[in-house]
């Protein structure tokens, strides 16, 4: 699965990640891991000192994708709504999930602070830059002066991240599109609305 010049380490944090998307903390075994890794049996207990080791330097390897991700297209060009909207309608792979919301799913990550915090930092991080996004189109006149970015923010993510929730319930990339259709139309600017 992976090459020989990937080193040790970096095949069990990528297996750790993958796993944790797939199956969660409990269903994360170092078994699974060492295979999906093809390392040997005490290999992860070498470069690591047992699985909530891994996991955090997967959950926070994960957490760092993701605001890389968000990063490139909030901080593209094009106005302030532009670019909500192409946060929003960025290529994801929807019915598999959000690798970091499924994690506020697991009951073992959210039980430790330690695992907790990278989920916690990037869901902060990511509403505090939406609604920079938000304040930055009302000094531009794009947003009623009434609006409150924060707000917005936590209904972007809430768009997103039960976007996710519908459209692996109906097994269905719509209902994710459906939501997000619905946000942009509520956000638009008066100009950019149809009658």
């Amino acid at each position: 699965m992976y090459s020989e010049c990937v080193s040790t380490s970096e095949r069990l944090i990528e297996s750790t990640r993958e796993l944790l998307w797939e199956r969660g903390y409990v269903g994360t075994s170092p078994k699974a891991i060492l295979e999906r890794a093809g390392a040997g049996q005490g290999s992860m207990y070498h470069h690591f000192k047992g699985k909530p080791d891994l996991a955090l330097a997967a959950i926070r390897r994960t957490a760092e994708e993701m605001r890389a991700t968000a990063e490139a297209v909030l901080a593209g060009p094009g106005t302030p709504y532009e670019r909500i909207e192409a946060y929003l309608r960025r290529e994801r792979d929807v019915l598999r999930g959000c690798p970091v919301g499924r994690l506020t799913m697991d009951p073992d990550v959210i039980a430790s602070a330690e695992l907790r915090a990278p989920v916690e930092e990037t869901l902060t991080w990511l509403r505090g830059r939406i609604a920079g996004i938000v304040e930055e189109g009302k000094e531009q006149g794009q947003f009623a002066p009434d609006l409150d970015g924060d707000r917005i923010a936590a209904a972007v993510l809430a768009t997103v991240q039960g976007g996710y929730v519908l459209a692996r319930a109906s097994g269905s990339p719509a209902a994710f599109d459906a939501g997000v259709q619905g946000l942009l139309s509520l956000l638009a600017p008066p100009r950019s609305r149809t009658a």
